[in-house]
């Protein structure tokens, strides 16, 4: 495995393999870095281009080349914290998502829905424009400069080419979930209580003029109660969009902290 170049030290090739895998595995969870989990020729410029600039300043050589069976568990450790690390900002983004997919199934926009090509998934209009704002609202605060800050620091907490230190991952992952869960149902809130108050409203309407199509009636005033909704409560997106990127600051923290050098 490392005869091959032999100009390098040995252990310097698998070294800097793992050092790809945790930037990939990390580029390729984050939704900042492009669509989809597919590999593209630019994607893989920035994962190899990223990774040799961290393993230029924190890298350096195995101490002894592993064996097949001991490099595939080391590479499963490098997986597991760059997913880590980009699942963060999945989670925070799911927040927003949640909240627009909800405002979307009160207008009745779920009908259009649309095949998200980042995951996948069906996501109403409504859910995918706010995903839209939030994604450029995250370049716009730099906080793609943030996830690979958290990328090199956790080479810096948890180096590579020794297993173990990953056993707290999956609490603060999951505390981050629960959190963001709730974020999106707040985000939500405002418009969702004003459209709770429409369909109030066309249920009396049904019940004191039967005659009316109350099918027609209600797309029309949800459609309107929530345009009027979101452009009443637009000031607060700003203030809600800053909470949740202080939220990918604390959940990059949060899975750093987690991480302890084995």
């Amino acid at each position: 495995m490392e005869s091959l170049p032999s100009f390098l030290p040995p252990g310097t090739v698998a070294a800097f393999g793992l050092y790809l895998l945790r930037t990939s595995a990390m580029v390729l969870t984050a939704p900042i870095f492009g669509s989809g989990t597919s590999f593209s020729m630019h994607r893989i410029a920035l994962i190899v281009s990223v990774a040799f600039v961290l393993y230029s300043v924190t890298g350096a050589p195995l101490a002894a080349a592993p064996s097949p069976f001991e490099f595939g568990a080391l590479a499963g450790r490098e997986i597991l914290i760059g997913v880590a690390l980009g699942f963060v900002l999945q989670l925070v983004a799911l927040a927003v998502r949640v909240g627009g997919e909800l405002i979307g199934q009160e207008m009745g926009f779920s009908m259009a829905a649309q095949v998200d090509p980042q995951t996948g998934v069906n996501l109403p209009l409504i859910a995918q424009i706010q995903d839209g704002l939030f994604l450029i609202g995250f370049l716009a605060v730099d906080g793609h400069h943030w996830l690979i800050r958290a990328l090199s620091s956790s080479f810096e907490r948890a180096p590579v080419g020794s297993l173990g230190g990953t056993a707290q991952l999956s609490s603060a992952v999951e505390t981050l979930f629960t959190q963001m869960f709730t974020a999106g149902l707040v985000f939500a809130a405002p418009v969702m209580v004003l459209l709770f108050l429409v369909s109030l409203m066309i249920a009396l309407i049904g019940r004191a003029v039967p005659q009316i199509n109350l099918m027609d009636l209600s797309f029309t005033l949800r459609i309107l109660g929530a345009l009027i909704a979101m452009y009443a409560f637009a000031p607060m997106t700003a203030p809600a969009m800053e909470r949740l990127y202080g939220a990918v600051q604390t959940g990059l923290a949060s899975v750093l902290g987690s991480l302890q050098p084995a």
